[in-house]
């Protein structure tokens, strides 16, 4: 295998490890804490309270190191299109993450635990899931493109 097929390969790889991230957060975790908030966001507190954030703090600089990489050493093959897709719509999804989702989500984990539901948290939380779920299908389908993208030649083009 050339390096080029590598880097590729790993570049896949890691977009993956992001969208299995996403995808076993709203499997396993979303559903709990977003049944009941503020009761329901235990989970998040006290000492061994869940830390979600240092699997995606560390996952999407190495996600965006082997995107930009790949993209350098598919710059003139038929795989640019699809790592250039793949990078474009990951640093837009990036960009939302970081202004809307990530301080949203702050706001409604690090409330105070209470024995009575909240419904304005409750409504809030149901927001957030949806739209996480669509971030997530969006995510799914750059996969998809970047998968594409190892049907094409690897070579540069003449």
């Amino acid at each position: 295998m050339d390096f080029k097929n590598l880097l590729y390969s790993l570049a896949c790889m890691a977009f993956t490890v992001v969208i299995g991230g996403a995808v076993y957060e709203h499997a396993a975790v979303v559903p709990q804490w977003s049944a009941a908030p503020p009761q329901s966001l235990s989970m998040f507190q006290g000492d061994y309270g869940l830390k979600a954030e240092t699997f995606w703090i560390w996952i999407h600089p190495v996600t965006l190191l082997l995107l930009f990489a790949t993209l350098a050493t598919s710059w003139k093959s038929a795989r640019r299109n699809a790592v250039l897709t793949t990078l474009g719509g990951y640093l837009l999804v990036l960009a939302v993450t970081a202004t809307v989702f990530v301080p949203e989500l702050i706001a409604i984990t690090t409330t105070s635990f209470s024995e009575t539901v909240d419904a304005d948290l409750v409504a809030r939380a149901s927001w957030w899931e949806t739209a996480s779920q669509i971030r997530m299908v969006f995510l799914m389908g750059l996969g998809l493109v970047l998968f594409n993208g190892l049907t094409k030649s690897g070579e540069s083009r003449s």
